[in-house]
């Protein structure tokens, strides 16, 4: 049977992995190795980059790999765009597993930006007290203004370049009681988040929700055309109907 490999750093490449596991089936879950002590998980993990789309379209070529699911974080877009020109050159088909953005509803505060440089341009300078949910990678920018970031990492930073925050070290999915107590400890004032989709990442919104906070809400960034679907469910299925696994 042909391997698979798995793009992975989210909660639906793991419960992908799992399934696949489950089933037998061969799989390849590869991280970026941001994360200092991932998941175990139940198939071979290979961690670090790949070398551009012409490393990842060798290692393909090389490992006989005869499907790549895409199942990064939406905002990953380096490695995603790169998997869309290693996966052509290879010749290996490509799928995306991608959660749905959210959307608003009744109640939401959601100013909606394009990207961080429009979510800082968004933040007035008056000390608010905000929650900077967008991950470690692009906390800079934000120094400028005079604001008390509260930030929520899954391992503790050697450094961070905000002059005036708080950290908190804890490891998703959340719930939405658990993020309104978070706020109201910390006396959250607005959330800056990024557009990640999901359920397990959702409950900052419904939280601010709940307490009336506005959201500034940073949109995606666009990818190359690639076939995409939305459930692990659909996954095993296109497998299935591809591949005969």
């Amino acid at each position: 049977m042909p391997r698979v490999l798995i793009l992975g750093g989210t909660t639906e490449a793991s419960r992908l992995a799992a399934a696949m596991a489950a089933r037998g089936l061969p799989a390849i879950l590869s991280y970026a190795g941001r994360t200092a002590a991932p998941r175990a998980q139940p198939v071979p993990v290979r961690t670090g980059g790949f070398g551009g789309a012409k490393g990842l379209a060798a290692y393909l070529r090389a490992e006989g790999i005869g499907q790549v699911i895409d199942a990064t974080h939406p905002f990953a877009a380096r490695i995603s765009a790169n998997a869309v020109a290693a996966c052509a050159a290879a010749g290996v088909p490509l799928l995306a597993l991608e959660r749905p953005a959210w959307v608003p509803g009744p109640g939401d505060r959601w100013t909606r930006v394009a990207d961080i440089a429009a979510a800082v341009a968004a933040l007035d300078m008056a000390p608010r007290r905000v929650f900077l949910a967008i991950g470690r990678q692009t906390l800079a920018p934000f120094a400028i203004h005079p604001h008390h970031y509260l930030l929520r990492l899954v391992d503790p930073p050697d450094g961070l370049p905000l002059p005036d925050c708080t950290v908190e070290i804890a490891r998703g999915p959340f719930d939405p009681a658990t993020d309104r107590a978070l706020m109201e400890r910390h006396r959250i004032d607005l959330i800056v988040a990024k557009n990640a989709g999901g359920a397990g990442a959702e409950a900052k919104l419904i939280a601010a929700r709940a307490l009336g906070l506005p959201v500034i809400l940073i949109d995606r960034p666009a990818l190359p055309p690639r076939d995409t679907v939305a459930t692990v469910e659909e996954v095993l299925s296109r497998l299935h109907a591809d591949l005969g696994v």
